[in-house]
């Protein structure tokens, strides 16, 4: 059984949640990780912690722990 995935006005379809995943995971600006869970966004860009964000000169965000 096949399932479609509707992001930013395009259609994907998988066969199975892990393809789907790491088709659509965002990938870290800093050190280019997949983001699997939970990940930061600022300023338009994706990290996958507080760290990376920071070590590339953004401001404020701080990890929930």
């Amino acid at each position: 059984m096949s399932f479609e995935v509707h992001a930013q006005g395009a259609v994907h379809v998988f066969d199975c949640f892990s393809c789907a995943i790491h088709r659509m995971a965002p990938i870290c600006e800093h050190c280019r990780v997949q983001v699997i869970g939970q990940g930061v966004e600022a300023a338009g860009h994706w990290y996958c912690g507080g760290h990376c964000a920071r070590a590339e000169g953004r401001a404020g965000i701080v990890d929930k722990v």
